[in-house]
């Protein structure tokens, strides 16, 4: 690459690339091979089987949770199935930004990216707080100890900036580790579910249900839409594993593999819980639990043995936040370095780690719980109402990011595709259908429509900020470089539109 800065246009966005120099103090280190891929994506969900799933069957009863379950494994069989075939085309950090940005250009890259922003900062600030709930009860009931939540959420995200800042080698080493521990947990807590005899089928139904309702829909059909948030808490954050691209030895062949190998590993402890957790402590229990799979070992074993063992159950929680802020870093350092947002956020240090996209995402993240939680008055809404915030995040970069497949796939049929989605445009309209049905089931529950709103903003100031200012300042970054000139055979370059 030349070290003399040129300037390129290309759909109303003005390119310049960059010399030797601002790729050199923003470097990644490939350290990845399958196994700590399928670590990773586990450790970014697995916490979704400890606590935030049981919010739904609030809302829906067990069966409105079982059929929200059964209808997102259809979804995440399609968005994986789609971006494994994407990230294998372009094995960019980008991720979901790199695919719409090739398919939809610079907008619809930036909607994309952003999207994704929200949804792992807010999935990164529901896991703290929930690990501090974890936490908290176990701290208290072993040593009579009690912090403030925000002392809590300031150790957590302190502690794991700190690890994902060591370097990527410990983050993927340590995603497999918790994964596995976390795994046999799950299995654990399954066992001593059903050799206890405490398990109980008829509990799953004991919510009452409303007039003319029945005990597997207490609330009705329409309650499922409620539900779907909340069933997505078993599988969020799979998506992340492109962004690991430029840390994978081979992301072609490994991310789709290892995404395959993730979600069947995700749905068995996705029904141990939800069937077993719900039987133990009885749906109406499970629904208002802040700490369910601890509330569940406590019915087992006692308050005592349970505070010991929910300190390995916190293990979960711990891993989902080391996945997922890996995902905030990767996906607020490729916004970065291609200029969309501020170009420092993208400095990687000695490590070769986002560093600074780390720390600015965990500062956003706290000022949302300390806010969320300051407006809601007691301590169950700052959960609900940012994992809420996150689910609304997740389900428009799916969207987006089907949309590009669907164009991808029409546009450029012939484009080199290392691997290709075995449900084909079939999985990329049904994952599609399905975000969009989420979206909109979470207009439905009046708490949230501030949250929704306050996004809402966000997307107004940051694409105003984009068409004054920004559009102008773009980067030839790896998925730039990709979606002006590469990826295309001869005969489609021919004709796409020329650049300059």
């Amino acid at each position: 690459m030349s070290d003399t800065p040129q300037v390129r246009t290309h759909r109303g966005a003005t390119y310049t690339r960059a010399d030797s120099s601002y790729f050199e103090k923003r470097t990644l280190k490939r350290s990845a091979g399958v196994w700590g891929l399928w670590g990773l994506a586990i450790a970014a969900v697995i916490s979704g089987d400890f606590s935030g799933w049981n919010l739904g069957v609030a809302y829906s009863g067990f069966g409105g949770m079982l059929i929200a379950f059964a209808v997102l494994v259809l979804m995440y069989y399609g968005l994986t199935f789609s971006i494994g075939e994407m990230a294998a085309a372009m094995p960019h950090t980008g991720g979901a930004y790199s695919f719409a940005r090739s398919a939809l250009g610079p907008w619809g890259g930036l909607a994309t990216g952003l999207a994704e922003t929200i949804e792992y900062v807010a999935t990164t600030a529901v896991v703290v707080y929930f690990s501090a709930q974890y936490a908290s009860s176990a701290v208290t009931d072993l040593f009579g100890l009690t912090l403030p939540p925000f002392v809590w959420w300031l150790i957590l995200y302190a502690v794991f900036i700190a690890l994902n800042a060591a370097g990527a080698a410990i983050s993927f080493t340590f995603a497999i580790v918790v994964s596995v521990i976390s795994i046999g947990i799950i299995v654990v807590f399954g066992a001593m579910a059903v050799f206890s005899g405490r398990f109980d089928w008829g509990s799953l139904w004991d919510i009452a249900p409303q007039d003319g309702q029945s005990a597997f829909l207490p609330f009705g059909v329409g309650s499922i839409l409620m539900a779907l948030p909340f069933a997505m808490w078993f599988f969020l954050g799979i998506e992340e594993l492109p962004l690991a691209a430029e840390e994978s030895h081979n992301p072609s062949r490994d991310i789709p593999r290892a995404g395959l190998w993730a979600r069947g590993t995700l749905i068995v402890t996705g029904l141990i819980v939800l069937f077993l957790n719900t039987g133990v402590l009885g749906a109406e229990a499970t629904g208002g639990s802040l700490e369910p799979l601890l509330d569940g070992f406590r019915a087992i074993v006692g308050t005592q043995a349970a505070a010991l063992l929910s300190l390995l159950a916190l293990v979960g929680l711990l891993a989902s936040l080391m996945g997922i802020m890996f995902a905030y870093g990767r996906n607020m350092y490729s916004l970065s370095r291609a200029g969309y947002y501020p170009r420092w956020l993208s400095l990687t240090g000695k490590n070769k780690t986002p560093w600074v996209a780390l720390v600015f995402g965990a500062a956003i993240g706290f000022v949302a719980l300390v806010v969320v939680q300051a407006a809601g008055g007691d301590a169950s809404p700052a959960g609900a109402i940012v994992l809420n915030i996150a689910v609304w995040g997740a389900v428009t970069a799916y969207f987006l990011q089907m949309v590009s497949f669907i164009v991808l796939r029409r546009r450029f049929p012939n484009a080199a595709r290392p691997y290709r989605s075995p449900w084909g445009l079939f999985g990329a309209y049904s994952a599609a259908l399905i975000a969009a049905v989420v979206f909109f089931g979470l207009l439905l529950n009046p708490a949230y429509l501030p949250a929704i709103v306050a996004i809402i903003i966000v997307y107004a100031v940051i694409f105003a900020a984009f068409a004054l200012y920004g559009r102008n300042r773009l980067v030839l970054s790896p998925e730039e470089e990709y979606a002006l000139t590469g990826g295309l055979d001869a005969s489609e370059k021919e004709a796409t539109e020329p650049v300059g």
